[in-house]
């Protein structure tokens, strides 16, 4: 079974970034699909960061005057005409035959920060050509050191203004589904940007050795190389990825510009907190004025709402990413771009909250009207 052509209209009854998922499983094959929705083994995670949106309630005042309010923000040193970013998601070609180049023009339309995957199916070059919005570059280390140099100094003079490091994936997690399904990589499909990486050196293992701890991960990056990097570019580095507040201090005390507080959408390790069970006490670890953004879970504005609220200046936005793409193609992810900040603007509206700033931890609290700080 190949991809269904993408849609040329939205149809009536897709109303929410949720009808996107519904409408994927049409226009996916089987085993495309298994793989963009799953998480890691069991998917612990993978339902943990969707159940810990719903366990917030959002707690409105009234006879708020909202009238001169708005979504637009500043984050680290760029505007935004709102808090909702595309996450880097890898090989986008799987959804849509212009992959990457189609969620691109979708954030110069909506006006969209967007992060590019070092994973990416096309360019980094084409896809920054493509939008005229904020976009930055996600970095994996290369085992290379070299060539991981390369990939940087090709986003700087394709115009990308920060680098965002994945530091959770050192080596891919188990994904029990994907596996069932019988995912493997199409042949049209390919990570473009790493074709001319040298390739892997030849290591042989003694029966003590595990080719997990001494082998995948001999060259996985540290703190050290984080250091390293940041000598061989100008561009502020974010740290995508971090859960415990240990991490996020460290970074800070660093110079690290940011981090994304992430689980990696529970792809993975499996049974990680999610992103949002972090985040309280990764914002009071560095502090209020500390660049901090969530990735994993989003599917409404009351959840982009949530987040701010709970310490998060931006939030990314994965997998509905890939189903919009799969379903109508630029379109798709501009509507579903649309859908979370206009039920971002109704929710900050109803909630007595006309701008970011007023969204603060005031504004929700825990299932059964708990303190919101008692939920990390």
């Amino acid at each position: 079974m190949s991809i269904q052509p993408a849609l040329q209209h939205i149809p009536a009854d897709l109303v929410c970034v949720a009808d996107y998922e519904r409408y994927a499983r049409q226009h996916l094959p089987h085993p495309v699909f298994e793989y963009i929705c799953g998480g890691g083994a069991d998917e612990i995670s993978l339902r943990r960061n969707r159940a810990t949106f719903d366990q917030i309630s959002i707690v409105p005042r009234v006879l708020r005057d909202c009238t001169q309010g708005g979504t637009q923000t500043h984050l680290l040193g760029e505007a935004f005409r709102h808090p909702i970013l595309l996450a880097p998601v890898a090989f986008q070609k799987l959804a849509h035959p212009q992959g990457e180049l189609a969620s691109a023009r979708a954030a110069s339309l909506l006006e969209a920060g967007m992060v590019v995957s070092t994973l990416a199916s096309e360019t980094l070059e084409n896809i920054a050509a493509a939008t005229q919005a904020p976009r930055w570059f996600q970095l994996y280390f290369q085992e290379n050191r070299d060539f991981t140099v390369s990939l940087v100094r090709r986003a700087e003079a394709a115009g990308y203004t920060r680098l965002v490091v994945t530091v959770d994936a050192p080596l891919q997690g188990i994904r029990n589904r994907a596996q069932r399904a019988g995912f493997t990589l199409p042949e049209h499909v390919s990570a473009i940007n790493l074709s001319d990486r040298p390739p892997l050196p030849y290591r042989e293992f003694t029966t003590d050795q595990s080719i997990v701890l001494q082998g995948m991960m001999s060259e996985a990056p540290t703190w050290g190389d984080i250091a390293w990097l940041q000598t061989q570019t100008a561009l502020p580095i974010i740290l995508k990825g971090v859960l415990h507040a240990e991490d996020a201090r460290l970074a800070q005390s660093m110079g690290i510009a940011g981090i994304i507080v992430s689980n990696h959408g529970g792809r993975v390790l499996d049974s990680v907190p999610s992103a949002l069970q972090m985040l309280p006490a990764i914002r009071r670890s560095v502090g209020n004025d500390y660049p901090l953004l969530l990735d994993g879970g989003i599917q409404r504005g009351t959840d982009v709402f949530k987040a701010l609220a709970l310490g998060a200046n931006a939030v990314l936005v994965g997998r509905p990413q890939l189903y919009a793409l799969a379903v109508a193609g630029a379109l798709g992810v501009a509507h579903m771009l649309r859908l979370l900040r206009e039920e971002l603007e109704v929710t900050m509206a109803l909630a007595g909250t006309p701008t970011l700033e007023d969204i603060t931890d005031q504004a929700i609290c825990k299932e059964g009207g708990m303190p919101i700080s008692s939920l990390a």
